[in-house]
Formats: C-alpha cells, structure tokens, sequence
C-alpha cells in the first residue's frame, strides 16, 4: 500500500506503543523518559534565608549605627529574635533570624567602634530569599513523558526523591542484507561494499537513546533472512536495510511473510526512499529501509525516528522543523515529495552540491534536510522553507508540518 508521509507517519503514531516501565535512581536516570507526574514534596527554600553575606536588620534603623549581637551561619537553628538599634551577622543561606526586615550586604556597611553603621533607605525584603519563592509545596515540578537531564534530576534532588518510574529504553535490532556487503572489521573483494548503513543506523539509535543490538548481515537468501529475523524479534523495533526493492534478489519482504508480518504501509510518495516498509510481527515493529545509504538514512530520521520517539514515552514525540531560508536558487524535479539534504547555518539553507540515493559524503557535510513539496520545482532565494535537523533532536508535543511548499 502506497502512501502520503503524513499517512505514514499517521500509522506510525497510532500503532506504536510506549515501552513497559521500570523503577531508577536519579543517578541513573539520565537520559531516560519519566513515567510519572513529580508533585513537590516542600516549599524552596523550605525557609526564608539569606541571599548574601551581611547583615539581618530593621529598615527603621537605616544611616543609624547598631550593635551586633550575634552570628548566623547556613545551618545554624538560631531562635533569638532581632530588636531595633541591634544586628546579626549572617552567611548566604542561613535561615533568616525572626524579626528581620531586610539584609545589607557586608560590603555596604562601615564597621565602628560600637558596630556598624548602616546605610540610609533600606528597602524592605532586600537580599532575603523567601520560603517557597522556587518552589512551593504541591507543585508539579516534571510531567509524564518528560526527558529527564541534569536540570530535571536537580529538581528532584531538592525534593529528596531518591527513585523514579520511567519508560525502559527501546530495544532495537538492526541487520542488513545483501551478498556483496561486508562490515568494515571484514576482508572484502573488488566486487563487494563495506556495509556502511548498519552501523550508521546503530549511531543514531544509540543518540536517540535505544539499545542496541546488531544481528549480523544476512545472505540474499530467504532462510538466512528468517534466521536474522528471528533472532531479533525479542526487540521492540526491528531495523533493516536493503532487500525491499523489485528487484529479483530483493528477499525481505518475502522472507517476512512467514512470521505473520502485518504491514501497515510498504511504499511512501517521496524520493528517494520509496519502498519504506513499516508492519509489525506480534508485539514487534518492523521498519524495512531501502539500501541505498542516502535513502536508508534520510527514511530513518523521517519515519525511524517518528518510531523510537513514540516507543520512548516521551511527550514531545513529534519531529518539528526550525524556519530557515533558501541560501540561492535551487531547481529540482516536481511530480514527488523529495528529500533535500544540505547545511543550515542558523539563518540560511544551503542543499548539497550533488547528492543521490547511493551516496554517503553528503550525509557526513549535512546537518539536516527539507521536504519539498511535490508541487514544487524551484526554490527561489531567500524563500522561507523548514528545516529538518539531524544532528541534534528538535521535537514538540503536538504534530507539525515539515513540508517546505
């Protein structure tokens, strides 16, 4: 069944599921999906304290001298209470004496014999952090189906939380298949290639936070495939390339028919790419990509992507496109959506010199692609067009078009 990348991508969306869940500690969390609405727990500060080291005063005795009774240091349970014409010295983050009014740093006041003397219109709450002025207590800090970073296991340190419940990592499988490909640790003949898409799609997964697993490559023969095949259908996704052609050495598709390989799309409108192949063997998905380096890769970050995203967990799951400009004129045929690869500098985008679906040193130059619509056979300088990245992830909570048009 042949069809638009929007049905594509739509089938993608709704026949994903997330993966199971598993409880971690934050240290280990990193990078994981969270699975669970974080609710704070009590106030940040959980009192009010100083911002600075100085002194805690009353506003009333601004430009007047006062003595100094005593010193607060982060961590001390002081309970004195401060009167007028007096001061406590106190280090940043000691919990504020009662009675204080505000805080005068130690750098703005001059010391005399008596004590100090402090400086004229002292504003009131200056320099105290209040109780819950970060967070306060019963908040939402994190929402299900957020990323978690560095920043997110900070918000959950301030609250003593020592575990989370996050989604497991998806487990992908990834084989080639093809006689004249060999891995790049192999001896090859003149008349074989170094397999350069199984390892490139290992990478990316691996940057999108999967684990990963490499079945091999297999032969141009139906029962080497099944072998391959079975072997990986323990995983969430399974990734091939090549083998999904018309070729007459094109196997996969048969080689799948056997395992109750239910396919939910096996051609898509775009170029190049065209027979991407999405189905599902039980609970196992199957995207098949073409072999072709180029087409391989674009597909994945298209439609591979789209997939891992979903099977994560995470909300933001829907790839997004950052506006650009065209950097000059660039020609290319209409009648198919077609992937444009090329450079995007922060404000313009520049399409490879000269790509095809074979090549690969134009992926290693790009840092992204377009989508062109297939209406389109010129895009004139400076036109607004949207650029997809594939260096770094840019997604968001709701489905966006990618299509430049």
């Amino acid at each position: 069944m042949t069809v638009t990348v929007e049905k594509a991508l739509e089938l993608i969306y709704t026949n994903v599921k997330k993966t199971s869940l598993k409880i971690l500690p934050i240290e280990e969390a990193l990078g994981f999906v969270l699975a669970q609405d974080v609710v704070a727990t009590h106030n940040l500060p959980p009192y009010d304290n100083s911002a600075m080291d100085g002194y805690a005063v009353k506003v009333e005795d601004s430009a007047k001298s006062v003595k100094v009774m005593h010193t607060i240091f982060a961590g001390d349970d002081f309970h004195g209470e401060l009167e007028s014409g007096n001061a406590i010295k106190i280090m940043t983050g000691a919990k504020i004496p009662l009675g204080t009014q505000c805080i005068v740093p130690i750098e703005d006041i001059t010391e005399t014999p008596e004590g100090i003397e402090l400086p004229a219109n002292l504003a009131m709450s200056k320099h105290i952090r209040f109780a819950g002025e970060d967070i306060k207590k019963e908040m939402t800090l994190l929402e299900s189906g957020s990323l978690i970073n560095a920043y997110q296991i900070t918000l959950l340190a301030s609250q003593g939380i020592s575990h989370i419940k996050v989604y497991k990592r998806p487990r992908v499988a990834l084989f080639a298949s093809g006689n004249e490909l060999k891995m790049h640790f192999e001896h090859i003949e003149s008349y074989q290639l170094y397999n350069t898409n199984t390892p490139t799609l290992l990478a990316r997964a691996k940057e999108l936070g999967c684990e990963v697993e490499f079945i091999g490559t297999a032969q141009d023969r139906v029962e080497d495939i099944q072998a391959h095949i079975k072997s990986a259908l323990e995983c969430d996704l399974v990734i091939t390339s090549g083998g999904v052609s018309v070729g007459d050495a094109d196997f996969t598709k048969e080689a799948f028919k056997i395992f109750n390989h239910k396919i939910f799309f096996d051609k898509i409108e775009i170029k190049p790419g065209k027979p991407t192949t999405f189905g599902k063997i039980g609970e196992t998905l199957v995207l098949n990509l073409p072999g072709n380096p180029m087409a391989a890769a674009l597909n994945f970050e298209l439609f591979g992507t789209a997939i891992i995203y979903a099977l994560s967990g995470v909300k933001s799951k829907f790839t997004n496109s950052i506006n650009a400009k065209m950097r000059s004129e660039y020609k290319l045929r209409s009648g198919r959506r077609s992937l444009v690869p090329g450079y995007f500098d922060g404000e313009f985008f520049t399409p490879c010199e000269y790509f095809a679906p074979g090549m690969i040193s134009p992926l290693a130059y790009a840092n992204g692609f377009i989508m062109v619509d297939e209406k389109l056979a010129i895009l004139k300088e400076g036109k607004e067009i949207k650029f997809i990245s594939t260096k770094f992830d840019f997604t968001s909570n709701r489905y966006n078009s990618l299509v430049s048009c």
